[in-house]
């Protein structure tokens, strides 16, 4: 297949997947499946990155430089890290706070589990999302970025959601932020996935709007529940029967729409 064939139906099943708000597909087994032969990290790199992680400290990013140039293709931790630190200023004192706890978790995490963990690149993969996935919702970063979403726009970029890794699962935690940050992720991936690929991206428009005003006016389904912030326990606050069986009923006609998930 040419590669510019590839590239163009790897963006329609990433966009399809937006659609149906595909959260809860297991990353190590759609890596798994489309890995051939599957992959594994280096006997050198592996030394090499357990050699770094004993040295680094818990606090600045350090640990995550660690998995620069790994030979799973592991990119943006060190990224991510970096722009948070750069932007700390911006955030009041609290906020400042869920910063540096919700990465020295992610420090810890890496150093605590990376020697437990197998060699395959897919299983290191989870191992890494699974720290976002805790760290980010436990020290509530939803409540220092939602102020300040514009702070994030060095990490939310088309182009950086291939190959999938690290800047998905932020896109992901991202889109639970609350609806003025989902719909800015929105917004922003669209409009930079129009730019490259024009129709092939604007031809969901349809079935995946970015939020309630992009749904047409004529329509009677309700309006969705808003998100409510991310507790402690990085889980949803569940809305009530009623309003649930609302947005199950208007989900097709809500849905954001560019949730995207790391296989």
């Amino acid at each position: 297949m040419a590669p510019e064939m590839h590239l163009k139906l790897s963006v329609s099943l990433v966009l399809l997947m937006a659609c149906q708000q595909v959260l809860t597909t297991d990353p190590v087994e759609t890596q798994e499946k489309l890995s051939q032969p599957k992959r594994r990290l280096s006997l050198q790199n592996t030394a090499e990155i357990q050699s770094c992680l004993m040295s680094s400290g818990d606090v600045g990013c350090g640990t995550f430089q660690c998995f620069n140039n790994n030979s799973c293709e592991i990119r943006g931790l060190h990224h991510i890290c970096l722009t948070l630190l750069h932007n700390a200023g911006r955030y009041d004192s609290q906020g400042k706070s869920f910063v540096k706890d919700a990465l020295r978790c992610m420090a810890l995490g890496l150093r605590q589990r990376f020697s437990c963990v197998s060699r395959r690149c897919g299983a290191v993969r989870e191992m890494v999302f699974s720290l976002q996935r805790e760290c980010y919702p436990k020290h509530q970063l939803c409540l220092a970025l939602r102020d300040h979403v514009d702070t994030m726009g060095d990490l939310v970029h088309f182009h950086l959601l291939f190959p999938p890794g690290p800047y998905v699962e932020l896109v992901n935690f991202l889109l639970g932020c609350g609806e003025e940050v989902r719909s800015w992720v929105g917004r922003r991936l669209r409009s930079q996935c129009s730019q490259h690929w024009g129709a092939l991206c604007s031809s969901f428009s349809s079935t995946c709007p970015l939020s309630q005003s992009d749904v047409p006016q004529h329509t009677t389904v309700p309006p969705p529940t808003m998100p409510q912030p991310i507790t402690g326990q990085g889980q949803l606050q569940q809305p009530t029967r009623t309003a649930d069986q609302e947005d199950r009923r208007g989900r097709n006609a809500t849905d954001l729409g560019v949730t995207v998930t790391a296989p």
